[in-house]
């Protein structure tokens, strides 16, 4: 009789295994993205007027996750447009963009250009879309025809008008003021 009772408790053992293996399978996080671009171009207007033009080798839209996302993850470039049809750009090596926070993380080779030749570097840099606000914690490299300067940590809106930056050096044109007397 424990001979009986041992095979029948063995062979269960061994079916709820199989039954765990399946239930785990099901179970686990699905990361396969509702939609893939190779080589896309997306143009985004508002009332007929281009604002974006955004390009790239591949685009994954994870919609379907429980925090949804999409993906660039061989890069991208941006190209953006102002009311005055005057564009400036984005680009870098990865993006990913968190559909529910609105905010973008750009990795590698990060390179922000205005159209009136202002230049940010930096490996990585974030976009809060809601607050229109650039940030990064590490390094970063600023160019524009009067000014030049380097460092740790920058935050500044999309227009590059109000900066803050938290460690730098660099360089800037001054204009001598003169007398009006």
């Amino acid at each position: 009789m424990i001979n009986i009772v041992t095979v029948f408790a063995v062979t269960m053992f061994f079916s709820c295994e199989g039954n765990l293996k399946e239930v785990q399978k099901i179970n686990a996080i699905n990361k396969t993205p509702v939609g893939i671009a190779e080589n896309f171009v997306l143009k985004y207007t508002d009332s007929t007027r281009l604002t974006a033009v955004v390009s790239g080798p591949v685009f994954e839209d994870y919609a379907n996750q429980a925090f949804p996302y999409r993906e660039f993850p061989k890069g991208f470039h941006v190209d953006f447009y102002d009311k005055d049809n005057q564009k400036s750009s984005a680009s870098a090596n990865y993006g990913i963009i968190y559909s529910d926070t609105k905010l973008i993380d750009m990795k590698g080779n990060v390179v922000l250009k205005t159209y009136d030749g202002k230049i940010l570097n930096a490996p990585q840099l974030y976009y809060d879309q809601e607050n229109q606000w650039i940030f990064t914690e590490g390094d970063y490299k600023f160019t524009s025809p009067d000014l030049n300067m380097q460092g740790v940590g920058i935050d500044f809106n999309k227009e590059f008008t109000v900066v803050s930056s938290h460690g730098n050096s660099g360089t800037a044109v001054v204009k001598d003021s003169e007398d009006t007397e």
